[in-house]
C-alpha cells in the first residue's frame, strides 16, 4: 500500500472511504483505497503501481451504475471524475495540454473534445453553449463521459454511438490507443470496453450548429419528461435493468405484481417499475436482495430473465 504514496500526492489518496459517498444509491462499504487522479500520467502511474502490488483496482465514473457491498471493496478505487463541471473554450493547435486534464471539454468547430472524468450533463451543456446540436439526450444522464463511453449511454432515442467519431483509451500493458467510433463496437448498454480491461482517457463527439435556444428548449422538454416518468427524489442506479429484446423490464415487473415491492427500505419504485430504488435507509444487501427477487419472479412469470445493468462490487 505504501507504494502508491511513492507515485502519487498523499492528499489524492484516501484509506477506507465510505463507498456509500460516491455511489447514486448512497449506500456501501469502505473501499481500502479512495484514489483520484488528475492525468493519463497519473491513472498509468496509479494503474502499474497497484497492478505490481497484487491490489485489485475499480475505476470509478460517477458511480451511477454500480452497488457496492455493505462489507466494502478490498482493493483500490480510482477516479478521474472533478467536483467541478468542466469548462468549454476554443481548442488550439496543440490539445495535449487539455486532454491530460481528465475533466476538460473543449469545442472546436462541430466538434466537442471531452475527458472521459467530464460528466454527461457538462458535455451536453457545453454542446448547447457552442450552438451544437446532438447531446441533448446526454443532459439527464448523471454519469460521467467514461461510464457513457463503456456502457454506450443513452436516453429518449440518443446514445453515445450515434455521436462519438473517436475515444482514446489507456490499455492495460500501460499504453495508449485511438479507436474510431465504430472500433468502439458500441451496442446496447455495452462497448469494447466493457471486456477489454481498457480505461477511457477522453472522446470526440461529432455534433451540428444549431441554434442554442431551440437546443434548449430540447433539454428542457426532455427534463420534464424524467421529472414526470422518473423516481428522481430517491437514490437510485438509473433503470435497474436492461431492455429484453421486444419488451421493457418495467412493464414486465409490473406484470409480475412487483409495484412497490420492497425488502426493508429498498424497492421496487412506483412510480417507475424499472427503478429499484433506496427509500432512505436502505443497505446494499436489500437493494441486492430485491434486485434478485424481481428477476426470479419475472422469470416466474413470463419465462424472461432480466439482465441487471447494475454493477455488483465489493463485499456483500
Amino acid at each position: 500500500m505504501d507504494d502508491i504514496y511513492s507515485v502519487l500526492p498523499a492528499d489524492q489518496i484516501t484509506e477506507n472511504e465510505p463507498m456509500s459517498a460516491h455511489c447514486s444509491f448512497r449506500t456501501g462499504g469502505a473501499a481500502d483505497l479512495f484514489i483520484r487522479v488528475n492525468s493519463a500520467d497519473e491513472l498509468k502511474a496509479a494503474q502499474k503501481c497497484l497492478k505490481d502490488e497484487g491490489k485489485p483496482m475499480f475505476l470509478l465514473g460517477r458511480g451511477t451504475n454500480i452497488l457496492v457491498g455493505d462489507g466494502g471493496f478490498r482493493g483500490a478505487v480510482v477516479t478521474m471524475t472533478a467536483d467541478h463541471a468542466g469548462s468549454i473554450s476554443a481548442a488550439g493547435d496543440d490539445r495535449q495540454g487539455w486532454i491530460d486534464e481528465l475533466c476538460a471539454i473543449k469545442a472546436d468547430g462541430n466538434r466537442i473534445f471531452a475527458g472521459a472524468g467530464a460528466t454527461l450533463a457538462a458535455i451536453a451543456a457545453s454542446a448547447r453553449d457552442a450552438a451544437l446540436t446532438g447531446l441533448e439526450f446526454a443532459s439527464g444522464i448523471p454519469g460521467s463521459v467514461g461510464g457513457g463511453l463503456v456502457m454506450n449511454a443513452g436516453a429518449y432515442g440518443g446514445e453515445m454511438k450515434q455521436v462519438v467519431v473517436s475515444a482514446k483509451l489507456l490499455m492495460s500493458d500501460g499504453s495508449t490507443k485511438t479507436l474510431s467510433g465504430d472500433e468502439m463496437k458500441f451496442g446496447y448498454r455495452m462497448s469494447v470496453l466493457k471486456d477489454n480491461g481498457a480505461a477511457a482517457l477522453s472522446a470526440v463527439f461529432e455534433l451540428e450548429p444549431d441554434d442554442p435556444e431551440t437546443i434548449t428548449d430540447r433539454m428542457r422538454t426532455l427534463a420534464a419528461k424524467r421529472r414526470e416518468k422518473q423516481p428522481l427524489e430517491y437514490p437510485s442506479a438509473g433503470s435497474t435493468f436492461r431492455r429484453p429484446e421486444g419488451h421493457f423490464a418495467g412493464k414486465l415487473i409490473e406484470e409480475a405484481g412487483l409495484r412497490g415491492f420492497a425488502i426493508g427500505s429498498a424497492g421496487v419504485s412506483d412510480k417507475h417499475c424499472g427503478f429499484v430504488i433506496n427509500r432512505g435507509s436502505a443497505t446494499s444487501a436489500e437493494i441486492r436482495a430485491v434486485i434478485e427477487a424481481v428477476q426470479k419472479r419475472v422469470y416466474e412469470n413470463s419465462g424472461i430473465r432480466l439482465e441487471r445493468e447494475v454493477i455488483f462490487l465489493g463485499e456483500f
